[in-house]
């Protein structure tokens, strides 16, 4: 079943989109590509049941099992040695991607104590957007009972906008709630 995210942006949001910045061919529309979780796990070297705990919580996240990533080189200041693992990632794309974009904005940014919206400054000026994450309670999927410590995460979406206004019009009507400060 394809989530109503998609749907949406089919049928409502491209044509949106293509009579605010003139666009001749459908194709000329940007979209989001991919969404990756990565989380980097420092304590992982030492403490193996941190990774485990970490793989569980973004596999219910995102519904997709993560890749652990491992150090290439050694590094003596921070007591890596080369092949240790030091994060977990995750690349979501289609079904995935939309169902976990919707139920971020909709769902688990709202949680968020105080909320008045996310950041517009987080762009990169090519219509792509970065979030770190503080704390993975946000997320419904994750039970407080069973968190053994609190963890960050950082989210990239990827969209084929090729300029930063392109950018923030494709995530605010896919729904992301942008603070206008």
């Amino acid at each position: 079943m394809s989530p109503k995210l998609r749907s949406d942006y089919r049928e409502k949001i491209v044509p949106a989109l293509m009579e605010q910045f003139n666009y001749k061919n459908i194709h000329e529309v940007p979209k989001v590509t991919k969404i990756v979780i990565n989380r980097g796990l420092g304590e992982a070297s030492k403490n193996n049941k941190a990774l485990e705990n970490s793989v569980k919580e973004i596999a219910l996240i995102t519904g997709q099992q993560p890749v652990v990533t491992k150090a290439r080189k050694s590094v003596a200041g921070f007591k890596i040695r080369e092949g240790v693992p030091v994060g977990i990632a995750v690349t979501l794309r289609k079904n995935l991607m939309y169902s976990f974009l919707e139920r971020f904005t909709n769902l688990s940014l709202p949680r968020i104590r105080d909320f008045k919206g996310i950041s517009i400054k987080s762009f990169d000026g090519r219509g792509n957007y970065n979030i770190g994450i503080k704390e993975q309670l946000m997320f419904p999927e994750i039970e407080y009972d069973r968190v053994d410590q609190i963890r960050g995460l950082d989210i990239a979406i990827t969209t084929t906008a090729k300029t930063q206004q392109e950018g923030i019009a494709l995530l605010k009507a896919l729904g992301m709630p942008f603070n206008d400060n």
